[in-house]
């Protein structure tokens, strides 16, 4: 008698999705690019937490970094805003409907140069928006330009020296209002899961500030950009591991050597001290420690500062709780009776 043998199918997440179900469209980025390394750890991040893909608004603005949201989780709605401008794009999709989760990607130029004016604005509301910085110190689309990011004396493949010092994004977002803030690497695989799971789990304005090499423009020696660099210079803060609410929190770590932050959705975000005292819910010690490690010369990474207890924009507004824009148009649209009692008190 002939038995059959049936083959298992693919992993599944808690609400039935495969990996599958996460992937965009083939990359274009140069082979090797920082971004696309990016790009999987979101796809993963999204798998892992059990985000429903629909339920996700991708806005971006101009650039390499930009593309990328092309690149991962086909099945989500998508906005590639003009040159700067994603932070405005973003507030409105939030404003029209919260119960979106928005993901921003925008680079150092699209952030730290063109867009710098709305990236204020928009740190200091604490939207809910994970928005990531691709950051690779270079304008990739017009042949490498240094941007406002690069480091003071780095140097172009040209042999150009960089003379004027970078912005900071991240000291720049915690002193706006961002309520967590955090620096990572695209090489550095761990480290940028769990800060992307516990930037999932966050409602407020996440900023991460991914360093993420130019294979073209920006990975020789010279540049503090670069792959080398980031693994000769990376000075990481903590340890960094996520319990999410719907799993057994059964890890354990010796008293005194980690501190442990309650998410919004209960999930546990854990880190664990290496070198010194350091607490992340202190934002002065934050912005303190971000120019300790430019006056080294270190490259430091981890989750900077963090805070669950701020209202975020939407709060802050006292929104209704059904998203506007499901609202029918006789609760949105003043009868005329308003309008004229609008119109007679501007008389």
């Amino acid at each position: 008698m002939a038995t059959t043998t049936s083959t298992p199918g693919p992993k599944t997440n808690r609400i039935g999705l495969a990996v599958l179900d996460y992937k965009g469209g083939r990359t274009t980025l140069c082979a090797g690019c920082g971004h696309n390394a990016i790009s999987e750890r979101i796809i993963d991040a999204m798998f892992e937490m059990g985000v429903p893909p629909e339920r996700v608004a991708k806005l971006s603005g101009i650039g390499c970094s930009s593309k990328s949201p092309a690149y991962f989780m086909g099945r989500s709605h998508s906005f590639n805003a003009v040159h700067g401008r994603m932070p405005s794009v973003a507030t409105g999709a939030m404003l029209a409907n919260r119960n979106l989760l928005a993901l921003g990607v925008s680079g150092d130029g699209d952030t730290a140069s063109i867009g710098v004016g709305q990236f204020v604005h928009l740190m200091r509301r604490n939207l809910p928006i994970i928005y990531i910085i691709e950051d690779n110190g270079v304008y990739g689309l017009t042949k490498g330009q240094f941007s406002a990011t690069a480091d003071l004396g780095s140097k172009l493949k040209t042999g150009v020296i960089n003379d004027l010092p970078p912005i900071d994004t991240c000291a720049m977002a915690i002193t706006l209002g961002a309520t967590f803030v955090g620096r990572s690497f695209s090489g550095d695989k761990k480290q940028l899961h769990s800060m992307m799971k516990a930037a999932i789990a966050h409602r407020g304005t996440v900023m991460l500030d991914i360093v993420s090499p130019c294979v073209t423009f920006n990975d020789h020696e010279g540049s503090t950009k670069s792959y080398k660099y980031m693994k000769d210079h990376d000075e990481p803060l903590q340890e960094i591991s996520f319990v999410p609410a719907f799993e057994e929190i059964d890890v354990e770590y010796d008293p005194g050597t980690s501190i442990e932050v309650t998410m919004h959705d209960g999930s546990k975000l854990r880190l664990r001290k290496l070198e010194e005292d350091y607490d992340p819910t202190d934002r002065i010690k934050a912005i303190t420690r971000l120019h300790e490690a430019h006056e080294k010369g270190e490259a430091l990474t981890g989750v900077f500062y963090v805070n669950t207890k701020a209202p975020n924009f939407i709060e802050m507004l006292n929104m209704t709780d059904e998203p506007l824009a499901t609202l029918p148009e006789s609760v949105l649209r003043p009868g005329r009776e308003v309008l004229e009692q609008v119109m007679e008190e501007l008389r």
